[in-house]
This record gives structure tokens, sequence and C-alpha cells, in this order.
């Protein structure tokens, strides 16, 4: 029976990973509400999430294989010089990537112990939301600027908004898509600059922990190792899905296309909050 609520917690991580609506805070929320019976301090669930965070982020890398090849190739080719487009994107992908890098390093756990209570995620569920609605209501409409035209400041500043998804309840893509639509950026390039982006995080948040996956696999049960390569595997699976999913849908709306994942996080953290009102 473990089993299947893994199976779940993991298309649940490869769907809200890539939605705009905080894995994290699903992550928290989810769990509690339907009483999933998950030990979330037992030995082996650090090394199923991070096994979960390892297969999303081939999922990306898999999605937009064409772009990575690109931009190292023209980066290469271009001796690393900023003037080449190619060398500008990975740059400035480079320089979004500092700061979420260097505060995930040094404050994560803390972090996450600080703001990882039921009722804390689902506020900021709903903070996100609003994020997300005040992000389609100041979009620049005519914004149709590539990536590779961001500024130095506003990749920075895009992320800066990344590493407010050490918190439960903000999610990832959704500020770094509002930060990049500030930015001048259309959905679809801010959808494609916030992908990237998080490509290299989510895969640097698994490949820490894999010394101490290392160390633990042999203590593990074998049935719990199939579920939680089986689980890394439906997590990649789903977020590849979702990538796809995501970046059609940024293609064919042009205005208000964040409105049904903030109008979720607003109804979802609130029902959640509700919850705890009537127990």
């Amino acid at each position: 029976m473990l089993s299947l609520y893994l199976f779940i917690l993991a298309i649940l991580q490869g769907v809200t990973e890539l939605f705009p609506i905080s894995s994290l805070g699903h992550s928290v929320l989810v769990p509690a509400l339907l009483h999933w019976p998950i030990d979330r301090d037992a030995p082996w669930f650090l090394p199923y999430i991070v096994v979960l965070h390892l297969g999303t982020a081939a999922a990306l890398f898999i999605y937009f294989w064409d772009d990575w090849r690109k931009l190292l190739a023209g980066t290469w080719a271009a001796r690393g010089r900023p003037g080449d487009p190619a060398a500008r994107l990975f740059w400035l992908l480079a320089c979004g990537t500092v700061p979420a890098g260097l505060l995930g390093f040094l404050l994560e756990h803390k972090v996450r112990e600080l703001f990882s209570g039921f009722v804390v995620a689902a506020v900021f569920l709903m903070l996100n939301g609003f994020v997300l609605l005040l992000g389609d209501r100041l979009k620049q409409h005519d914004g149709a600027a590539a990536p590779e035209a961001l500024s130095w400041r506003t990749a920075f500043l895009i992320g800066c908004a990344q590493a407010l998804a050490l918190i439960p309840g903000i999610s990832r893509s959704g500020v770094t898509l509002v930060a990049g639509l500030m930015g001048g950026l259309g959905y679809t390039a801010s959808a494609r600059f916030s992908f990237l982006l998080a490509t290299p995080i989510i895969a640097a948040a698994g490949l820490l922990e894999i010394p101490k996956l290392l160390r633990q696999h042999t203590a593990l049960p074998p049935e719990l190792m199939f579920s939680i390569v089986a689980g890394g595997l439906l997590a990649g699976v789903f977020a590849w899905l979702s990538t796809w999913f995501l970046m059609r849908w940024f293609r064919s709306h042009e205005l208000m296309a964040l409105r049904p994942f903030g109008v979720y996080c607003l109804l979802a953290g609130g029902a959640a909050l509700l919850t705890q009102v009537i127990r």
C-alpha cells in the first residue's frame, strides 16, 4: 500500500514542480489532508525526494535538449563572449542561478524548518495565487522580447525570485514566470527562461544528496528501492508531459494565461485553511 502513495506523490511532484502551483506546498498539504501513511522523517524519504528531483530535472533537460545543445555549442564557439546570443543566454542563466543556488545551499534547511507547517504552506499558496494574478494584470501586453534580450539585472532578479521557492507554497515556476513578464518577456519566452533556469537548480538539489542515497541504498528493502526508482521515472514522465502542455498553453494565450493557476492556488490554500478551522 505504501508504494501506491509513493507513486501518487511522484506524479504530484512531476506535475506541480512545473505548473506554477508549488510542488513543495502540495507535498506538505496533500499528504496531511488525505492522511497518507508517509513518514517524512523516515531514512528512506530523503533518497526518495532526491530521485524525484533527478527525474524532473532529466525531463526538463530532455525537453529542452535542443536549447541546451545550442547554448553550449554557441558559448563554446564564441569562447564565452556574451556578444553571441547563445553565449549571452547561457551567462544570463548562470547569473540567474546564483541567488537560488547560494541561498539554497546556505539556508534551505533553516527556511524549510521555519515555514514547513501546514497553515504556513496554505497561506503562502494563497499568496502565490495573488502573485500569479498580479503578474497577469501587470504583464506588458506587447512583451515580445526574447530571453537573450534580458538585462543582467533582470536575470539576477528572476534568480532572486526563484530563491523564494524554498518556502512551501511559493512556486518556483510561478514566481520566475511573473518576474520574466515584469522584465518585458511574453508568456512563452518567460516560460522558456523559467524552465531553463530551473533545470540546473533542480538537478543540483538531487545530485548534492546522491552520496546519502548511495550510503543508504543497501539498507533499504528491495521493494522500497523499486518504489523509489519507479517514482523517479514517474516524476520524470509527468514532468515532461507538464512541460509539453504548459509550453503549448502559453503559446496559445496572449493574456491572462496565469489566471487559472492563480485562482486554483487561492481556492486550494483557502480550502486547506478551512479544514483547520472546522476541525
